[in-house]
């Protein structure tokens, strides 16, 4: 089974919907999403663009992102970029995918965040201090509002 054909199985069950569900959301019969299903046939571009948003992924996910341990495709927007390893220093690869997404370049300054209960999170730190900025906007906005 390709990863196009398992993609779209593994969407439509998570989406708990039936193939007739999914079939009639996107203007094709039962039997040919079935046949997408098993990778028997494939779509043309515009039924596939349609699935993406059906299913709330990317296109290119959907064609083409092997699923990753087991987990299905990440919703749009969000991202599994896979596995790292820390080294002895605590030092960390940020996959290719990971940098070329949000714009992260050799010489970048990374703020590090935690939470003990939901984890580690990384900003650039430029937007750090944008977000800041735009808070401290607000906070103003509403001091001078009477």
């Amino acid at each position: 089974m390709s990863t196009f054909s398992e993609n779209l199985l593994a969407l439509r069950r998570l989406s708990r919907l039936t193939q007739e569900q999914a079939a009639e959301r996107v203007g094709v019969s039962r039997q040919a999403l079935a046949k997408w299903e098993t990778g028997e046939t494939l779509p043309d571009v515009e039924r596939s663009r349609l699935l993406a948003e059906l299913y709330g992924v990317s296109l290119d996910d959907l064609v083409s992102a092997p699923p990753m341990m087991g987990l299905p495709i990440p919703p749009r927007g969000k991202h599994l970029f896979g596995v790292v390893r820390v080294g002895d220093k605590g030092q960390i690869v940020i996959p290719q995918k990971a940098r070329r997404v949000f714009g992260i370049q050799p010489g970048d300054t990374l703020v590090v965040m935690g939470d003990e209960a939901q984890g580690l999170a990384l900003i650039r730190e430029g937007d750090l201090l944008a977000l800041a900025e735009a808070i401290r906007g607000v906070l103003r906005e509403k001091e001078e509002t009477p």
